[in-house]
């Protein structure tokens, strides 16, 4: 009865008890929560069905918040998420005559900007990817997604949400606590390799390389802190050169990078490194938007994530489940 009185006096006046051996209870641990997803191929004509998908996905992004995580990721109630890295092909078709900005408004309308003017509750970070058009100037039919993106991440800047912005208006980092943000759009090289001509000009990456890795020498430095890394495409896509691959982990393996977020092929987990290197690389494959998305942490001590996604995308009652389980240590500081 005794310890149940200093309970309540501890609560109502703000005091911290002792434990038996004198030490103080630990506060809880600082976290970053977050949800990355990519590939939500808005339609205007065909297929669309997918649209209605994105949205019961979108919903249960707004409903996260508390869920159980997995037990084998160490349980606990997932946080509110900071935001959604939302990882190219936005729409499905990029240069289309008079189909390209319905498409558009649908992205717009589902994912909003800042968590307040769509159907999304959480501020939205995209980037784009191959079906998103090509270079701003580029487009055949009068409208350009990738300016869109552009005057988005000019407001995003504006506002605060992000820190950084590349010359060119397009790649952008932020940091959420300490932990750093990189969007690096359609993949993180400055132009198409010289042994690949596959549609361009829509694959030129326009200097992503070399703004990672300004912002990394500027914003990170020595600190050691944990980055995230974010573009379209991984390091199993074919018109990305392995070559350039190479020059991306060369330009990275000095940071803490914790994981590298990418859509394009598929939804799973796979690791990284050139011949020769020790130190790997997290690869994490976020599918697409219609079957689910994946909810990430960063503490000071760890990182975990998992795929919540849809058993069936089509089914008339749709069931969730966890799938693609990551863990590990990390550390934050030098």
């Amino acid at each position: 009865m005794k310890w149940l009185k200093l309970a309540l006096f501890a609560a109502l006046s703000g005091v911290t008890l002792l434990g038996a051996a004198g030490a103080q209870t630990p506060p809880e641990e600082a976290s970053v929560t977050f949800i990355v997803t990519s590939d939500s191929h808005y339609v205007s004509s065909r297929n669309l069905e997918r649209i209605d998908r994105n949205k019961i996905t979108i919903e249960r992004m707004n409903a996260i918040p508390g869920t159980p995580w997995p037990d084998k990721l160490g349980g606990g109630k997932v946080g509110t998420p900071r935001g959604v890295l939302a990882l190219g092909d936005l729409i499905d078709d990029g240069d289309r005559r008079d189909e390209t900005p319905v498409q558009w408004r649908h992205f717009e309308k589902q994912f909003g900007l800042d968590g307040t003017d769509g159907l999304l509750k959480y501020p939205v970070f995209e980037g784009w990817g191959n079906h998103d058009g090509p270079p701003i100037g580029k487009e055949k039919f009068g409208f350009s997604v990738q300016a869109k993106l552009k005057e988005r991440t000019a407001l995003r800047k504006k506002s605060g949400r992000i820190s950084n912005v590349s010359e060119n208006g397009l790649h952008y980092s932020w940091d959420w606590d300490k932990v750093h943000f990189v969007q690096a759009n359609l993949y993180p090289a400055d132009k198409q390799h010289a042994k690949i001509r596959y549609s361009l000009p829509w694959h030129d990456p326009q200097g992503a390389l070399a703004f990672v890795i300004e912002d990394l020498k500027a914003n990170v430095g020595d600190s050691g802190r944990p980055v995230v890394i974010a573009s379209h495409c991984g390091v199993d896509t074919d018109w990305w050169h392995p070559d350039d691959w190479a020059e991306f982990y060369k330009a990275v393996k000095p940071y803490n990078v914790v994981a590298y977020f990418y859509g394009h092929t598929g939804t799973g987990l796979r690791k990284y490194k050139p011949e020769g290197e020790d130190k790997v690389l997290d690869c994490v494959n976020t599918g697409q938007t219609e079957k689910g998305f994946f909810v990430v942490e960063v503490t000071e001590k760890r990182l975990r994530l998992a795929f919540h996604g849809k058993k069936d995308a089509k089914a008339e009652q749709i069931e969730w489940e966890w799938k693609y389980p990551l863990e590990k240590s990390i550390t934050q500081g030098k």
